[in-house]
């Protein structure tokens, strides 16, 4: 009889914009509620998200983000941001207040809060070397989620037949 592995999820973030953070903690939640393994390796600029210095911090840049809608600002219709208007003073404050008002509204976790929630329920998290180096981080410099630093190739080895997803 052949022991029969559970299925296994593996986030890799990357970016610590405001915007991609929630992609990989929403859809390791729901991979969670549905018996699924997580893993979630912060690599480079997403490390800011288990950052204790950075995750309550995290923005939301209007330039060069062309998919950043007016209605979300709650102008009618569907017309994106002129790109240049990301270039003046407050716009990523005011984009990153109006993104994170209507998160709370409709009821939605802070990152923290998120990332607190996934450790709970078992999700394995871990903070990459090579990036932590480069940046001069340490261990104690993150969330209590992350339980190692570990190299590229330990996570590879640890997610082994996992369906990984680049964010």
């Amino acid at each position: 009889m052949t022991e029969e592995k559970n299925r296994h999820m593996a986030f890799i973030c990357s970016k610590g914009n405001l915007d991609m953070v929630y992609p990989a903690l929403v859809m390791g939640w729901a991979a969670l509620g549905n018996g699924i393994d997580v893993t979630i390796f912060f690599t480079f600029w997403g490390l800011d998200m288990v950052n204790k210095a950075r995750v309550d911090h995290l923005e939301i840049p209007p330039l060069a983000n062309t998919s950043m809608k007016m209605n979300m600002m709650g102008v009618p219709g569907y017309i994106g941001i002129p790109q240049w208007m990301g270039i003046l003073p407050g716009m990523t404050p005011f984009a990153t207040a109006l993104m994170k008002s209507k998160m709370k509204k409709l009821g939605v976790p802070t990152v923290r809060e998120y990332l607190e929630m996934l450790s709970d329920a078992g999700a394995k998290m871990y903070a990459c070397k090579m990036s932590v180096d480069m940046f001069g981080l340490k261990q104690d410099d993150f969330l209590p989620c992350v339980e190692k630093i570990v190299t590229a190739g330990d996570f590879m080895d640890m997610t082994e037949g996992a369906q990984i997803i680049f964010i």
